[in-house]
């Protein structure tokens, strides 16, 4: 089998072997001969699949048309009958024909919504496509083309949606985008790829007699005229059909000039001047090759084998003689090493003999000698030093020489060990042995029985295999269409959004438009009839039910902790005022409905997801995240991190202090304040948790309440408080949270003396605001005082209870959330921001009387929530802590003084009165003795 130009040894690598060159020689002629036939026809898209290793994989060869019969299942007979298929790449549809050389189509599928899938029991090469139609039944040739005709289709209405999706992208609002995901141009790696079957699809298969052709079941039945309209087409064409090759006519491969491929690479080099004809003997050892390629490279393997053999021989003796001169040469250059220091030591003795032999005076031959001695003892203190390394170096041979005895020892017992485990498998297996010559003899009754199982399993093998294609196949699919469904969630997702842009912009003109028709009504310039219009129109817009429109994102009654989001007023007046502010706050919700759908909840989630409260620490992302607002599922969390870092210390002495208050509280009723009871069903009533008598929620808000009066004996309960206890229980949901937050906003974050019995440390906090809104509000302060407006009047409330019923929800909750971080504070930012939110409409009120009333309800209709937590945290700076307590320290010593001073006025009050007391009694009694 080898060539003459081979040379004695064997090429150091071969890359493609006889075969391969022959059959690659085979592939090339096809192929250029199947380039040069498709030339004529219709020119289709590329497309690519990404393999594993990152090459590329052409699934339509450039110039191919997805065409080829199919067996289709029709007809009341359910018969199975040939048809010609041909995919339209513009429309997305598979039209068939009974010929390929048919010009009307009989039908056609709509593969844009179609799913594919293919029965596991039925017949080989049959599969589905599932149209919101109908289904169509198919049954390819094979199986391998079957599997070819899914893929394309596969890919073809992916690529087909991929451009649809691109051409009607929906347009998104300025102020809100949707995030996107790029989208999957490749199909998944699920199944790898199944080459084109040759002669089965494409164009050359036109070539091909149509199958089942004289079959009369073959016709048509439901489209006659179609049916004749073909066949006369084909008998007019046939004699230039003769004559002219058909649109998909390929040439015979053995007609075409054969030219061998650049690419191939040959086992034997031809000499220069050597030709290979077809007649030539490398032709004739590629037809051999095909036959038997297997014996061939086996003769290789052997003759090399043979020949090679004493070599290998020869080979394994000089490389052992060649560690041996190796170590040889090793010891010789050590040797040549040691006779090297001799020599040099040699040299220098010399070298100093002569020096002394040279020396003119007795000085110069005294320090030699002197130069020599240190030497001699810098030379003896080496050789100390080399002794106690040589004592050391022993000393380590001696312990690892015992190491070695100790392993040795224990390998001597492992080889025991060993031996014993021998001894006792040979007996296991001489037992063995025994029961299989027993058993011998029933072997012959039970091969057929094992023949069966082995069938059976060779059968569940195929069917797991079967089992696993088709799962492989519906991985695929799922996957395609999840693709699909993804991108029209996105559409749908961005008309939703827009729809409530728009919705949001309505309520906005309306409440635009309400507010235009009060100020048109409170005009003078007016006649009764156009005011009496106008008050028409405003009553029926506020008696208008504002959820009754149909609408995209519908609101709640109520917010997710059961506050009622629009306030009922009940004094007339105050109806369209309540119509205006509902209409805002639907508005700031639309717009503000994916607040923590975006960044917002990807910082939460990167901060807080997945860690215990334990885990968390005070960091700056933490307060910039509560200065935004938390989204409702990470507050707990966060506000019981917060909790217990403020008493820790407290609930480390007192594991079990609440059930103590608790049962204290049980026991000893009657020493329970009675105003508790008596503020309980006063309690957050535009809460729908708390508005029921019988709500759990006031069963745990007495408790709680109960349990505090307990803790802290000096303040026991004050009105305020059980609005506190409310916030926190329905925030936390667990009672004892709730009282150990309690605990927290009293006794930690607020003044000692802020609810006491004369509220001393809120009355200098509200002197502390007004010089505050003096500095940062002056107009504003100016205008109150010229009205006579004392805003402490208002402010205590929102001070006492930290805006609870005075803001709305979504904008409360985000104030407790940075109070129970940064502390009594974030109380002035937002109280100051209020006013600077309204300061102009503040600014135009002229009465005294109306201010108050104003003063009153107006902070329960901000709805902007972001604008204000800006003018707190931004507009209001600087803010220190420290300056809050200088000033604080300084009202409190004023209120003291003006207390001691009233007390003194009292006590002199008293004394004035005991005294005029005494003398009326006198006069009295000089009367009565007059008299007598």
């Amino acid at each position: 089998m080898e060539s003459k130009g081979s040379s004695s040894t064997p090429p150091p690598d071969i890359h493609v072997s006889p075969v391969d060159e022959c059959v690659g020689a085979e592939e090339n002629q096809q192929q250029s001969s199947s380039r040069s036939d498709g030339a004529q026809a219709k020119e289709d898209t590329n497309i690519h699949a990404s393999q594993p290793d990152g090459t590329s994989l052409k699934l339509v060869q450039s110039g191919s048309k997805l065409c080829g019969y199919l067996n289709k299942q029709g007809g009341p007979l359910k018969a199975w009958k040939s048809r010609w298929f041909a995919y339209e790449e513009k429309s997305c549809q598979l039209f068939y024909y009974r010929m390929a050389q048919d010009i009307n189509p009989l039908g056609k599928v709509d593969l844009s919504r179609a799913t594919f899938s293919y029965p596991l029991q039925g017949e080989e090469g049959t599969f589905h496509i599932q149209t919101p139609e109908r289904t169509f039944i198919l049954k390819a040739a094979n199986r391998d083309t079957q599997m070819y005709w899914l893929q394309q289709l596969q890919l073809k209405r992916g690529l087909f949606r991929e451009q649809h999706a691109e051409h009607q992208s929906m347009p998104r609002p300025d102020n809100l985008t949707v995030e996107s995901t790029p989208s999957a141009n490749c199909p998944a790696n699920f199944l790898p790829m199944v080459k084109t079957p040759s002669g089965l699809v494409g164009e050359e298969a036109a070539s091909l007699p149509a199958p089942g052709l004289n079959n009369p079941l073959n016709m048509s039945i439901k489209h006659p005229l179609i049916e004749l309209q073909n066949t006369m087409h084909s008998f007019r064409n046939r004699q230039s059909q003769e004559i002219r090759q058909s649109v998909f006519h390929i040439d015979d491969p053995n007609d075409t000039q054969k030219t061998p491929s650049s690419k191939t690479h040959t086992l034997s080099v031809p000499t220069a001047g050597s030709s290979q004809t077809p007649e030539s003997p490398s032709n004739a050892k590629c037809v051999d090759l095909h036959k038997n390629p297997l014996s061939t490279v086996s003769q290789y393997r052997k003759s090399w084998k043979e020949k090679f053999q004493p070599q290998e021989l020869d080979r394994s003796q000089l490389q052992h003689e060649k560690l041996s001169l190796a170590e040889e040469v090793k010891a010789q250059k050590e040797l040549v090493l040691l006779l090297h220091k001799v020599l040099e030591d040699a040299q220098l003795e010399k070298r100093t003999c002569a020096q002394f032999l040279a020396a003119e005076g007795e000085q110069e031959r005294l320090e030699l000698l002197r130069h020599g001695e240190r030497r001699a003892a810098e030379l003896r203190n080496h050789l100390e030093s080399l002794q106690q390394e040589n004592e050391n170096l022993r000393r380590d041979l001696n312990q690892r020489d015992s190491h070695i005895a100790e392993l040795q020892e224990s390998v001597q017992l492992l080889m025991h060990k060993n031996q014993a485990k021998q001894e006792v498998i040979l007996k296991l297996s001489e037992k063995l042995a025994g029961c299989g010559e027993d058993q011998h003899c029933t072997n012959g009754l039970e091969t057929e029985t094992f023949k069966q199982l082995t069938l059976e399993n060779m059968h569940l093998k195929d069917d797991l295999k079967a089992y696993k294609t088709q799962n492989q196949y519906l991985n695929s699919e799922i996957y395609q269409l999840t693709t699909l469904w993804r991108k029209s969630s996105k559409q749908e997702q961005s008309l939703i959004v827009k729809c409530a842009v728009l919705e949001a912009n309505n309520c906005q003109m309306e409440s635009r438009y309400l507010g235009i028709l009060q100020k048109l009504q409170e005009s003078e310039e007016l006649n009764p009839e156009l005011r009496e219009a106008i008050k028409k129109v405003l009553k029926d817009a506020v008696q208008a039910d504002l959820n009754a429109a149909i609408k995209i994102n519908p609101i709640s009654e109520y917010d997710e902790y059961g506050f009622k989001i629009a306030v009922d007023y009940k004094v007339e007046d105050l109806k369209l005022l309540a119509k205006i502010q509902a209409l805002e706050i639907r508005s700031q919700n639309l717009l503000n409905h994916e607040e923590c759908d975006g960044p917002l909840l990807a910082r939460c989630a990167q901060l807080l997801f997945g860690r215990p409260e334990a885990e968390l620490s005070s960091s700056t992302e933490l307060k910039g995240l509560l200065r935004t607002g938390l989204p409702r599922e990470y507050r707990v969390k966060v506000w019981r991190f917060m909790i217990q870092t403020r008493t820790k210390t407290l609930r480390e002495r007192h594991p079990d202090r609440y059930q103590e208050l608790c049962e204290k509280s049980r026991t000893s009723p009657h020493l329970v304040p009675r105003q508790i009871q008596l503020d309980l069903d006063r309690t957050l009533t535009t809460n729908q948790y708390f508005s029921p008598p019988p709500s759990p929620l006031i069963q745990k808000l007495e408790r709680v309440l109960q349990a505090f009066s307990w803790q802290n004996p000096t303040i026991g309960y004050v009105q305020g408080l059980n609005r506190l206890a409310a916030i926190a229980l329905l925030v936390l949901q667990d009672e004892e949270d709730a009282f150990w937050c309690l605990v927290v906003v009293v006794e930690d974050i607020m003044p000692h003396n802020y609810y006491t019995k004369g509220l001393l440390g809120c009355q200098a906090d509200q002197r502390v605001l007004k010089d505050l809104m003096s500095e940062k509000l002056p107009r504003l302060t100016a205008h109150l005082e010229a009205l006579n407006v004392d805003v402490s009047l208002i402010t205590v409330e929102w001070f006492l209870v930290l805006f609870v019923e005075s803001l709305p929800t979504r904008i409360l909750f985000k104030v407790w959330d940075t109070f129970l971080y940064e502390g009594v504070k974030v109380i002035f930012r937002y109280a100051l921001a209020l006013f600077k939110y309204r300061e102009e409409d503040i600014l135009k009120i002229q009465d005294s009387v109306e201010m108050y009333q104003y003063l009153r309800f107006f902070p329960i209709t901000i709805a902007d929530g972001r604008k204000l937590t800006s003018i707190a945290f931004n507009d209001m700076n600087p803010l220190p802590m420290k300056l809050l307590r200088t000033r604080r320290a300084v009202h409190l010593e004023h209120l003291r003084a003006e207390i001691r001073e009233l007390e003194n006025l009292q006590k002199a009050y008293k004394a004035e009165r005991v005294r005029s007391k005494d003398k009326e009694l006198d006069t009295l009694a000089s009367e009565d003795e007059e008299e007598v």
